[in-house]
C-alpha cells in the first residue's frame, strides 16, 4: 500500500491532524525512545508539516523551518516513522518530500538538521554530511548535518 503525502502549514492542520502528530511525536519520541522532553515547544506554529498517510492513518511525519527561524539554513525535524511501519522506505520518501518542500516554498537547498547519531548512516545516504562533533541532546547522542544540492 503506498504512502500519501501532504504539506500543511500550522492553520491548516484540522483539529484530528494535530491530535494525530502529537499522538506520533509521544509515542515514537517519548515513549519508545524514554526521552522525556518539551515536545510541544511553539515552534508548531511557524512549520511547514510532512504527513504520511497510510490507509488513512498518520505513519510518517516531519516538520520543516525556514532559514533563520531555527539554524541559519532551512531545517527539518521530528522526523519520524510509526514503529509497525519501518523497514518500508517510508522514512527515505518522507526526508525526499521535505526536502522538495523546503526548496519549493523556502527557495533553498541548503538544510541543517539535528540528528540522532544512530541515523547518521540513514542520513548520509539521502545526501547530509556531518557538521561537526557529537553531543547529547535530551540525553540522546546528536550530530549536527548538512545538505547542498
Amino acid at each position: 500500500m503506498p504512502i500519501t503525502f501532504y504539506q500543511k502549514n500550522f492553520s491548516q492542520l484540522s483539529l484530528n491532524q494535530l491530535y494525530a502528530l502529537a499522538k506520533l511525536r509521544a509515542d515514537v519520541f517519548v515513549l519508545e525512545q524514554n526521552c522525556l522532553y518539551p515536545d510541544l515547544d511553539n515552534k508548531d506554529q511557524q512549520a511547514l508539516h510532512i504527513l504520511g498517510y497510510k490507509n488513512n492513518e498518520l505513519v510518517a511525519y516531519a516538520r520543516c523551518f525556514k532559514p533563520g527561524l531555527y539554524f541559519t539554513e532551512a531545517s527539518i525535524g521530528r522526523v519520524l516513522v510509526a514503529k509497525n511501519q519501518r523497514k518500508k522506505a517510508f522514512g527515505q520518501q518522507l526526508m525526499h518530500q521535505a526536502i522538495k518542500a523546503i526548496a519549493s516554498h523556502y527557495s533553498t537547498s541548503s538544510i541543517r538538521i539535528s540528528a540522532q547519531l544512530y541515523l547518521l548512516e540513514f542520513y548520509t545516504s539521502l545526501g547530509f554530511v556531518k557538521s561537526g562533533d557529537s553531543y547529547l541532546e535530551d540525553g540522546i547522542p546528536h550530530i549536527n548535518m548538512l545538505y547542498y544540492k
